[in-house]
C-alpha cells in the first residue's frame, strides 16, 4: 500500500477548497507541510508558531505550522488522510479478490467435464446399464462429515426409501472399510446383506478409490443368483477407476464453485460497507431474483447468469465518488448523470473474467426500463435481457423499502402498489406477475413480521 501523500491531499479536486476555506476563515497565518517542506501557507508569517502533527494510522506524514487556534486544521487532515486510507485498503482487498477469482477458475478449467457429483454419477449408471443390463445399480458415496455412504445417483425397476450405510454395515459397508471389490453369487445366504426394495439374487460392489481413499463403492445387481462372471467383477472395478477421478474432481470443483461463489458474496458486501443504508441489499436482490426466475421456470445456466448479476449488480458503485453516493441528499441532474454511469463501471469491471460475461447483462441493463426510460442504452420491451428485467423490479422493490439518508423507507403495502402500477411501462409484465407469485423466505423482512414476503399466488 502506497504511502498517503499529504500535498496530493491538500491540493486534490476533492478536498483543495474544504481545506483553503478553513484556513482563510481562521484569518492567521499557517503553514501546511511535510518532510520536504511546505506544501501550502496561507498569510505571512505562519512558520514560527507551534507544529500539530498530521498522522496516519499513528504514523506522522506531516505537519500544520502556526497558532494554538489552527490545530484543528491538524485533525481534520488527520481525519482526511485515514479515510483516504481506508479507501486504498478497500481498493486493494478488491483487487485480491479478483486475483483469487481467476486463479480459481484457470484451475476449475483444466478438470474434466463434469463439474457436477450427480452428472459424472449419472454417466456412471448409463455405462452400467449399457454395460451390465442390470436390475438395479447405484453409485454411493461417503459423506465425509457424516462418515455414511450415501446413494448420489441410482437405476432400478422398484423404487423405495433412500438407504445410506456406514463402514462395515452390509456388503456396500465391507467393502467400504476393506477397499477390495467383492462378486455375491447369492445374496439370499449372505449375512451382511442389507433388503432393500429391490429384488436382488446376485451382486457386483466395487470400491471408487482416489489414491489410497476409498470414496465410495459401486453396486450393481440382477435378480437371478451367479448371474454375473469374474470378467463382470474387473470390468466394473475398471469403470470404478475412471469414475472415482470423475467424482473427486467433480467434488473439488463443487468446492471451488463454492468457494466462488463466497469470494463474490464477499466482494459484494465488501463494496456495500462504503454505504450503511445498502446494507444487505446485494443477498436480499439476489434472493428475490433467484425466486422469481424459478416461477419463470428459469434453470441450469440461466439460473446461474441470473444468480451472479443478481450478486453483482451494483459492482460498479466502485466507481462512484464518495460525495455522490454518500450524499444525504437527493443527487442533483449532474450528480445523476454520474450516478448512472455505474452499469457500464460494472460491464468495465466484469468484462476481463471470462467466467463472469455471462452475468454482463444483468449488471449493464438492471436499470433499463420495458418503456425504453431507463439507461445506460434505452433499450424497451423483449430488447431487454431477462436478467435484467427480473433484477430491474427486485432492486426496485428493495430500494423502496429500504431506508435512505434523505427519506424513509416505503411500506410493503405502497411498493407492491408501486410495483403493480409500473407493470407494462418501467417493468416486464410477465416479470411483474412472476414476482407476485414467488415465494421468498420471510427472513429478508423485519424479524417480527411471520408472514410471507409476497402475498397469495
Amino acid at each position: 500500500m502506497r504511502q498517503i501523500d499529504l500535498g496530493r491531499l491538500v491540493n486534490g479536486r476533492d478536498s483543495s477548497a474544504t481545506i483553503r476555506g478553513l484556513l482563510f476563515s481562521i484569518g492567521e497565518p499557517v503553514v501546511i507541510g511535510d518532510d520536504k517542506g511546505p506544501i501550502l501557507t496561507v498569510l505571512e508569517g505562519g512558520g514560527s508558531g507551534s507544529r500539530y502533527a498530521v498522522r496516519v494510522s499513528g504514523r506522522e506524514i506531516g505537519w500544520v505550522c502556526g497558532s494554538p487556534r489552527i490545530s484543528p486544521v491538524a485533525d481534520l487532515l488527520s481525519h482526511l488522510a485515514e479515510r483516504e486510507f481506508e479507501k486504498r485498503l478497500l481498493a486493494g482487498e478488491t483487487l485480491e479478490r479478483y486475483r483469487d477469482l481467476s486463479l480459481i477458475y484457470d484451475l476449475a478449467e483444466r478438470l474434466p467435464v463434469f463439474t457436477k457429483l450427480s452428472e459424472a454419477a449419472a454417466s456412471t449408471i448409463s455405462e452400467i446399464v449399457r454395460l451390465f443390463r442390470p436390475a438395479g445399480a447405484s453409485v454411493m458415496l461417503l459423506n465425509k462429515e457424516t462418515g455414511r455412504l450415501e446413494i448420489l445417483q441410482a437405476h432400478g425397476t422398484r423404487r423405495g426409501p433412500v438407504m445410506d450405510m456406514g463402514p462395515g454395515e452390509g456388503i456396500a459397508g465391507s467393502v467400504l472399510s476393506s477397499g477390495r471389490a467383492e462378486m455375491v453369487d447369492d445374496v439370499a445366504s449372505e449375512p451382511r446383506y442389507l433388503k432393500g426394495p429391490n429384488a436382488c439374487g446376485c451382486l457386483l460392489c466395487v470400491p471408487l478409490k482416489t489414491g489410497n481413499a476409498v470414496i465410495g463403492v459401486i453396486n450393481a445387481s440382477r435378480e437371478q443368483p451367479a448371474a454375473y462372471k469374474a470378467a463382470d467383477l474387473k470390468l466394473l472395478a475398471g469403470l470404478a477407476v475412471h469414475t472415482a477421478a470423475s467424482l473427486e474432481n467433480a467434488r473439488l470443483y463443487e468446492g471451488m464453485r463454492e468457494t466462488f461463489y463466497t469470494i463474490l458474496r464477499t466482494l459484494a458486501e465488501t463494496i456495500e460497507k462504503r454505504d450503511y443504508f445498502t446494507s444487505g441489499h446485494t443477498k436480499r436482490v439476489m434472493e428475490y431474483s433467484l425466486a422469481v426466475g424459478r416461477v419463470l421456470g428459469l434453470a441450469g445456466d440461466d439460473m446461474e447468469r441470473l444468480e451472479l448479476a443478481g450478486m453483482l449488480h451494483d459492482i460498479g458503485v466502485i466507481g462512484v465518488r464518495d460525495d455522490i453516493l454518500l450524499k444525504p441528499a437527493p443527487l442533483s441532474p449532474e450528480e445523476f448523470t454520474e450516478m448512472k454511469k455505474h452499469p457500464l463501471y460494472g460491464e468495465e469491471i466484469l468484462s476481463p473474467i471470462k467466467q463472469l460475461r455471462g452475468a454482463i447483462q444483468g449488471v449493464r441493463g438492471h436499470h433499463e426500463r420495458y418503456d425504453g426510460s431507463g439507461y445506460p442504452d434505452g433499450l424497451e420491451g423483449d430488447d431487454i435481457d431477462i436478467t435484467a428485467g427480473i433484477i430491474a423490479v427486485a432492486d426496485s422493490f428493495d430500494a423502496m423499502t429500504s431506508r435512505r439518508p434523505f427519506r424513509l423507507e416505503l411500506s410493503m403495502d405502497h411498493a407492491f402498489e408501486e410495483i403493480r402500477r409500473c407493470s407494462g411501462t418501467l417493468y416486464n409484465p410477465e416479470v411483474v406477475d412472476a414476482f407476485f407469485a414467488a415465494d421468498v423466505m420471510e427472513a429478508f423482512f423485519t424479524a417480527n413480521s411471520r408472514k410471507k414476503i409476497f402475498p397469495g399466488r
